[in-house]
């Protein structure tokens, strides 16, 4: 596997990637020896093929926006996997671009001895998408200028036609030193590498592109500043494995405006350019980017529906998504996903594959729960273990859920990191005998009691008793006689027509220095559709002797409160 973030003899890769040190050196400036035969040790001979497209950009100069360059390329890919399949003289490329031996039968095409860079390195070649093909060729030098069509008889296959030819001065060291293709094609020990006339063959839609790089492994620097023809640079920086390049492109296209155009673009670049470490800013900003614009998923509903697979993983990815609960999360995924995978054998794969550690169950109701493991959707296997491995968690005492917790936030898998929902997570236990009872428990933070000061409320995920829904909701307000601000909890029964019903209820908070909850607030109340019932202070104090260090209600920075509910006979 070639190694896209390693530039030979590179100083900046024994140390850090100088775009984070600010004592790195400036690389020295080759750009006096650019194309100048005194400071060239061999002739790069690049023959431009035809593009196999009719009309469209042929190269990033021509495209308006990033929407002309992403058809345009998209366009080129599906042509050239067509082409592959009908060419017969030129081997069929990979996406794979490192060097090896000559393997061609040259009996076929006795003019040339042509080496496809997929032979170059075969134990690298594992990358599958590359979209443009090149090859590199190692001859004698000809006498005086060709004529783009002089080596026809080469072509006795029905190849890409040769439109142009451009012939530069290179200097081995310094291409070597840029990128391991080039050291690999200089040092390969073969006669041919010996040879003073190297040949490549490309595109014509790569041409700007290519010596955009040619002329930057001489200078460190670009002349394009246009999201397009970076991302063209980008994609030979690539095939070329020239990392640093890869790593100045990212950086310019980071420091240009973001959109959600071309944020998507950005996380759907081939695999070999995603896999690359020297891009990984540029991807973490495009993610960064669409879950801070799509936050609230309900607001931008009907937009995020019609995003791809990339955009919707980036935004469910993200800890600050503003929705109710992680039922509504996987509500919707379960909605995108049959809006866009129809056949139910593609669903359920793009759920198990990609969207399992999307979905964070742990955080999900006991009730939704229920409903995953009767999901068609969900292969039947598959959903076992993911609801199973929430209700451990559930049951886990809250150190080994911070724990838990604590090792995912490390990592790209964050199923048991919890979001900032608008409703609080609750852990409900319920009892049927001797009387339907359940036990709610509402932890909150601190800064979350602060962030309500002086009239917000924060309320909890629903839970059920008897099949009728309830909330707890904390508020801060001012006590009975308007004189001071304080700390109330409320319990609410959500509507749902016009059923009367009456319940006990006990409010306890978990106090110092024992720890144990103790008894607040008792009472009953004959619940109807809408209707709350609670204590506007709770703890009988004021709001600042409540939120004050010494206080005796918050226990590691984190409020523990109760709530009993009994259904009265």
């Amino acid at each position: 596997m070639k190694d896209h973030n390693l530039d030979l003899f590179d100083p900046r890769t024994a140390v850090m990637d100088p775009e984070y040190s600010p004592t790195h050196t400036r690389e020295p400036d080759f750009a006096f020896a650019f194309n100048d035969s005194n400071f060239s040790d061999r002739v790069l001979r690049i023959e431009i093929l035809g593009d196999s497209i009719d009309g469209g950009c042929s190269d990033s100069n021509g495209c308006n926006s990033l929407a002309d360059w992403a058809r345009n390329r998209k366009r080129r890919r599906e042509d050239f996997r067509k082409e592959n399949g009908e060419v017969g003289c030129l081997e069929t490329m990979d996406e794979q671009y490192t060097l090896s031996s000559l393997a061609l039968d040259i009996t076929v095409c006795p003019k040339e001895q042509i080496i496809s860079c997929n032979q170059i390195d075969s134990e690298d070649a594992d990358n599958e998408n590359q979209d443009e093909s090149v090859v590199a060729m190692i001859e004698e030098p000809n006498s005086g200028d060709e004529a783009a069509n002089s080596d026809d008889s080469t072509w006795n296959c029905d190849s890409p036609r040769v439109m142009k030819v451009k012939t530069l001065h290179i200097s081995s060291p310094i291409l070597a030193a840029k990128s391991p293709f080039f050291y690999k094609l200089f040092s390969n020990g073969m006669r041919e590498s010996e040879q003073r006339q190297v040949t490549l063959r490309i595109n014509a839609s790569e041409e700007a592109a290519l010596m955009e790089l040619l002329n930057f492994m001489y200078s460190n620097t670009l002349t394009t500043n246009t999201a397009p023809a970076l991302l063209d640079v980008l994609m030979a920086a690539d095939k070329f494995e020239v990392a640093s390049c890869m790593r100045y492109c990212s950086r310019l296209l980071r420091n240009l405006p973001m959109t959600p155009e071309s944020a998507l673009l950005y996380l759907e670049l081939p695999s070999s350019v995603l896999m690359a470490d020297a891009v990984q800013p540029l991807t973490d900003a495009a993610k960064q980017f669409l879950a801070a614009r799509y936050k609230d998923i309900t607001k931008f509903q009907e937009e995020v529906m019609k995003l791809p697979l990339a955009g919707i993983e980036a935004i469910l990815s993200s800890d600050d998504l503003q929705v109710a609960s992680e039922d509504a999360v996987y509500d919707f995924l379960l909605k995108w996903t049959r809006a866009h995978y129809p056949l139910i054998e593609e669903r359920r794969e793009i759920l198990s594959s990609r969207f399992g550690r999307c979905i964070r169950f742990p955080f999900m109701s006991c009730r939704k729960l229920r409903k995953v493991l009767t999901c068609n959707d969900f292969e039947h296997e598959f959903a076992s273990k993911l609801v199973l491995e929430a209700l451990f968690f559930k049951a886990e005492a809250p150190h080994r859920q911070r724990t838990q917790a604590a090792e995912e936030s490390a990592s790209t898998n964050r199923r048991f990191v919890e979001r900032a929902y608008k409703y609080r997570p609750v852990k409900v236990v319920e009892f049927e005998l001797p009387r339907q009872q359940c036990i709610v428990y509402l932890d909150l933070k601190r800064d979350e009691c602060a962030n309500l000061f002086p009239s917000g409320r924060v309320y909890s995920q629903a839970f059920h008793l008897g099949g009728q829904g309830f909330f707890l909701s904390a508020h801060c307000n001012m006590d009975q006689q308007s004189s001071f601000h304080c700390f109330g909890l409320f319990l609410g029964m959500q509507e749902k027509g016009s059923v009367s019903f009456a319940v006990d209820y006990e409010f306890a908070v978990r106090t110092k220095p024992a720890e144990e909850y103790v008894s607040k607030y008792k009472g009953n109340y004959t619940f109807t559709g809408g209707k709350a019932v609670g204590y506007r202070n709770l703890f009988a104090i004021p709001w600042t002797s409540f939120m004050a260090e010494d206080s005796l209600y918050f226990i590691n920075d984190v409020l523990h409160l109760r709530a009993e509910l009994t259904i009265r006979h």
